[in-house]
């Protein structure tokens, strides 16, 4: 992105030209003799086209999703394909009972973005998850006391309804014959019915989806099928957005939740609206971020890094040098304890500092505190960081003419709460985890309880979900995100840095090793075998907490290489089902 878009030297440029006249010669003759979509899973080397990619944690989805770009659809026409597909395909965190966030940004230059996070029910209040010993009862993360208002329907349907080209019904109508025809059970699926096989005990309507008819295991290689899902797909389809929310979906739904404790009612579903809102914005070294406003923190986490970062000369550091692993620390926990403090739901908390916290110079003063000899402390008495799931997931789009789209959606925790909708097919969320659970009570172990955050009806829940785009002159160039909980924040600025400072293209900048820094816990986790020794001991040395961890993110973007009218689509080797697909 850096090497490509910034150096102007002649001979340079010439070798691009040449090279893409070479390249788009090659396409063409390419898609003459194999006319089907172009994929590539994850490694170093991005998959490049010339008409449009789509990547996700799915081959099928992206599949789907391109399918609808060589019919004449747009970015956001493939956006709603691929995300119902991922609810077929990717029931961990794809899905239609869940909510998320997306951001779009055009050729023309215009930006928006859609937020379509779940709710609290109407009977929701701050003292629920407050148990007898004024702790955390933790019925915000299991159970149907966990459960939020869904809003990806509505989200899908608003977004369509305003910027999309071909009809609805087309769209919707893939992931029907998906979840009705059957998909093929992957070692990445297999593993995780496995893994749920508890979960599946303690709910007929789950093992109903999970299990075969004769309660045995499905197995690598077996036809999943999924009928009820089907019928759900079939009404939101025929019906648009009132085919989840009205009718004979919203009735099954409220009757399951009142059968079991839960609080979801028809008149909540009936109120659930998604929300258009203008995105966060910010400029890192010539190029313009736009990310996600609240309720999502990750627009204004990433701005205000990026700002700390830019009075740096990262490239001269190195990627991933103990000096820079030390910056980037610095900056994640001084992010994080303003995203603590500030940032709820805008339409409950409509003084939220944004303009403040996203300037250069709130990033100033923050910088001016850090001593590159010694990492600062942080105080269990301030803010941390609230528990969030790792399991959500990211996808990017592409279209002909140049229009962009990141979105980031999930369930919460890997199927969400565990509980399919009697009837319904789908996995419903856990997303009131979101939500401080104890009011004024925030500890060395990440549990915060500041207000902006605190549980009220119709209140959406505070998420790290970080869909962005990053533009150049007013156009995109970069779609990017990821899943990880609280760590897609940091994940996503890290692939921002890799392309814009160290000149990774965006395979690299994908598959490079991350690290992450919350605030408190006072730790910093890093992915096992990506930091040599030393680096680590110089690290270390300046009073950092390191642990070790498995991978962190999926992380899925797509590059516009302007010089060659080319796409780079990349898809994280760390998404075992994950491809990039493109024509």
């Amino acid at each position: 992105m850096n090497r490509l878009s910034m150096q102007s030297q002649t001979m340079h440029s010439v070798v691009l030209r040449s090279c893409a006249m070479r390249c788009k010669a090659v396409i063409a003759v390419l898609l003459v003799l194999f006319p089907l979509a172009l994929y590539a899973e994850g490694g170093r080397t991005p998959l490049r086209v010339e008409n449009g990619i789509v990547t996700s944690a799915s081959r099928i989805a992206s599949e789907v999703g391109v399918d609808v770009l060589k019919n004449g659809g747009n970015a956001i026409d493939a956006t709603v394909a691929t995300a119902f597909a991922l609810a077929v395909t990717w029931p961990t965190a794809g899905n239609i009972g869940g909510g998320g966030f997306l951001v779009y940004h055009g050729e023309d230059g215009h930006a928006t973005t859609f937020d379509f996070r779940e709710k609290a029910p109407l009977a929701a209040t701050e003292q629920m998850y407050v148990g007898m010993d004024g702790e955390s009862n933790n019925m915000q993360h299991r159970g149907f006391l966990s459960v939020g208002v869904p809003g990806t329907v509505a989200g899908m349907y608003q977004a369509h309804q305003k910027y999309g080209k071909l009809p609805w019904a087309e769209l919707v109508d893939p992931a029907v014959q998906l979840a009705r025809d059957g998909i093929p059970i992957t070692y990445a699926l297999y593993s995780g019915f496995d893994r749920n096989q508890s979960f599946w005990d303690q709910f007929p309507s789950s093992a109903a989806v999970f299990r075969k008819a004769d309660g045995s295991s499905y197995e690598i290689g077996d036809t999943w099928q999924q009928p009820d899902l089907a019928r759900t797909l079939e009404r939101i389809r025929d019906e648009g957005r009132d085919g989840f929310y009205k009718g004979e979906n919203a009735k099954m739904l409220a009757d399951f939740m009142a059968e079991n404790g839960g609080l979801i009612t028809e008149e909540d579903l009936a109120k659930y609206e998604a929300v258009e809102r203008e995105p966060i914005r910010g400029t890192y070294r010539g190029y313009d971020i736009v990310s996600m406003p609240p309720p999502s923190s990750g627009g204004v986490a990433i701005v205000e890094m990026l700002n700390i970062l830019e009075g740096y000369d990262l490239a001269a550091m190195g990627h991933n040098s103990a000096d820079y692993l030390h910056v980037l620390t610095e900056s994640m926990r001084r992010a994080f304890a303003d995203r603590a403090e500030f940032l709820g739901d805008p339409d409950f908390n409509p003084d939220m500092p944004l303009t403040r916290l996203t300037s250069k110079e709130h990033a100033a003063s923050l910088r001016a505190s850090i001593d590159m000899e010694q990492a600062s402390e942080s105080d269990e008495s301030a803010y941390a960081g609230i528990y969030e799931s790792e399991e959500t997931t990211h996808f990017s789009v592409v279209d002909a003419e140049g229009n962009m789209v990141s979105l980031t959606y999930t369930l919460e925790n890997s199927y969400g709460s565990r509980i399919v909708a009697e009837g319904g097919g789908y996995l419903l969320n856990n997303e009131m985890g979101d939500f401080n659970p104890v009011p004024g009570v925030t500890n060395r172990f990440g549990q915060i309880g500041t207000d902006p955050n605190l549980v009220a009806p119709q209140k959406r829940m505070l998420s790290s979900m970080s869909p962005t785009i990053v533009a150049k002159d007013g156009k995109p160039v970069l779609a990017i995100g990821s899943p990880g909980g609280r760590t897609i924040i940091n994940t996503t600025m890290q692939v921002i840095l890799n392309m814009i400072d160290h000149d990774m293209n965006v395979a690299e900048a994908v598959e490079a090793g991350r690290i992450h820094h919350q605030w408190l816990p006072d730790v910093t986790s890093m992915e096992a075998m990506r930091f040599s020794p030393d680096t680590l001991r110089i690290y270390e040395a300046k009073g950092h907490e390191t642990r070790v961890r498995g991978t962190q993110g999926h992380a899925m973007g797509i590059y516009h290489d302007a010089e060659s009218g080319l796409y780079h689509g990349a898809a994280d080797s760390r998404a075992g089902d994950g491809a990039a697909v493109g024509y």
